[in-house]
């Protein structure tokens, strides 16, 4: 029989993770039924996570909008100014399964089950998010780009839960864009996802970040295209340079929602995009 736990607040919750060997933190669930729906998962102990105030909400505070874990996407789409400031994070918590998906699924959820077609993870990327880890023995930050080791492997340590993510407040003149490439328009799973944060300045591209997924066992930064385009004049030969830098630095995957082949020009057409995007902001 698996024993439940439902903490009140953090401390308790730091309790049950010190005292119960193997307990499975859980939020939204919306992954996990899915797998349990392919294949019988048994598990000893669980702990919901949904009842902690301390993770959950949208706080923006010191430069910074913090978010936690615990927080929907719904919540996140709906949190006062957010989708000023950080527009690519609230077109992908839009671009999550449907409404009642929204609803149950987190941030946290989505960053803890680690598949490289999670729509937020390449937002996070492009952000340059940090993600604050609680465990027993205290917390810890790490930043994003060092939070996917290998395909569904994380930096969290046994023990640990994601508390919190950081994201920096965009600069004035910041772009953004995000795009997800599935088989429909909603409830569908990502054959690529991309993200594009930079900003103008004296009309060249700056701090030039790119986030991808479903095309390697990771969500990634692809930093030959950054690299290419920083400090440059955004221009149709630009975007076409940075289309073919991307699809050099990926390796994607064939499974039965598409071809690598598809999957690579679909990448550098949403590139070029992105960028062919940044010559319309002043």
């Amino acid at each position: 029989m698996t024993r439940a736990f439902i903490p009140r607040s953090l401390e308790e919750a730091m309790r049950v993770l010190a005292e119960v060997p193997g307990v499975r933190p859980l939020a939204g669930c919306t992954d996990l039924m899915v797998g349990a729906s392919e294949r019988p998962i048994e598990l000893d102990a669980v702990m919901d996570l949904t009842r902690l105030p301390e993770l959950r909400g949208v706080e923006r505070k010191d430069g910074e909008w913090h978010i936690g874990a615990a927080t929907t996407f719904t919540a996140i789409r709906r949190a006062p100014g957010l989708a000023e400031a950080l527009p690519a994070l609230a077109m992908a918590a839009s671009a999550i399964g449907g409404w009642q998906i929204q609803n149950r699924a987190t941030l946290g959820g989505n960053m803890a089950n680690a598949s490289p077609a999670g729509d937020s993870l390449p937002v996070l990327l492009a952000l340059e998010a940090a993600v604050v880890l609680v465990g027993p023995r205290g917390t810890r930050m790490v930043p994003y780009d060092r939070f996917h080791l290998d395909y569904r492997k994380t930096a969290l340590a046994p023990g640990e839960i994601i508390g919190w993510v950081r994201i920096p407040d965009p600069p004035r003149g910041s772009i953004q864009s995000f795009r997800k490439v599935g088989t429909r328009e909603a409830q569908s799973i990502s054959k690529v996802v991309l993200a594009m944060a930079a900003r103008r300045q004296d009309g060249r591209l700056r701090r030039v970040r790119f986030g991808a997924g479903s095309v390697a066992p990771t969500p990634l930064r692809l930093r030959a295209a950054e690299e290419l385009c920083e400090g440059e004049a955004p221009t149709e030969a630009l975007a076409e340079r940075a289309a073919e830098a991307a699809m050099g630095e990926v390796h994607p995957i064939e499974d039965v929602r598409s071809t690598a082949e598809y999957r690579l020009h679909a990448l550098g057409r949403v590139v070029r995009r992105m960028v062919l995007k940044t010559m319309e902001q002043p």
